[in-house]
């Protein structure tokens, strides 16, 4: 009679320790944030790490969409002033109709200051 042998499974062996250093560090800069906005920052990272030079190509535009829940959207953008990617949650919106000039809160409140 034959006897049935259950196979182990083959896994890929893997550098546990890679990238290590870089996720501490981000970790205990954002540590003191509540975890939503912590997630966002590392968001915004990963955009500006991803767009690079682009950034003066795509600045004023929306970059994402996303729900927060049925209320409430979050908008992930370049500004047109300071060229920093933003979230409308974080950093504010200042939303423009044809999305071409679209602005952080900061950027706008002093563009209305200086006029």
């Amino acid at each position: 009679m034959a006897t049935a042998r259950s196979r182990k499974p083959k896994s890929p062996k893997r550098d546990l320790t890679a990238g290590f250093a870089d996720q501490a560090e981000e970790h205990d800069e954002d540590a003191d944030l509540p975890k939503d906005e912590a997630g966002r920052r590392k968001i915004k990272r990963q955009y500006q790490d991803l767009l690079g030079i682009r950034i003066e190509k795509l600045k004023g535009r929306i970059l994402n969409r996303e729900r927060i829940n049925k209320t409430i959207e979050g908008i992930y953008f370049i500004c047109i002033r300071c060229m920093k990617v933003c979230h409308s949650l974080d950093d504010g919106l200042q939303e423009d109709p044809e999305n071409q000039n679209n602005q952080c809160a900061k950027c706008a409140k002093s563009r209305t200051a200086a006029a």
